[in-house]
């Protein structure tokens, strides 16, 4: 059980941090139930969620990924994924550092969905 939970969380972060490329891509994996917190600002919902990510002042970046920790997180299949990087922008010498908290749940088709997301920057 937990080396599928790692494979789950570990794919699940390849898949998403295709956002270095194609943010717009990241719409399906939310849905109407789906909460993001961003830097202190609340999100809710895909489509609110969606908007924010295609707003931000950046067009391309490179995640550069240091620890990916995930656990089972109910008996129903859900899943904790927590991960720590770095984020590197265009035309900036300095890597941002951030930490993600991903709560993924099971959907009936036998893929997962992001129930809740929250993203900070790791100042200092």
């Amino acid at each position: 059980m937990e080396e599928q939970v790692e494979m789950v969380g570990r794919a699940f972060v390849d898949h998403y941090y295709l956002f270095d490329t194609d943010r717009a891509s990241l719409s399906t994996l939310y849905q109407p139930t789906s909460m993001l917190s961003f830097e202190g600002q609340k999100l809710f919902g895909a489509d609110d969620i969606s908007s924010k990510l295609k707003q931000l002042p950046f067009d391309q970046s490179k995640h550069l990924i240091s620890t990916i920790d995930s656990q089972p997180s109910s008996p129903t299949g859900g899943i904790l994924v927590f991960v720590s990087d770095s984020l590197q922008l265009p035309g900036e010498d300095h890597h941002l550092r951030f930490s993600q908290m991903f709560h993924l749940i099971p959907t009936p088709e036998g893929s997962f969905f992001v129930q809740n997301d929250i993203f900070r920057l790791n100042y200092g």
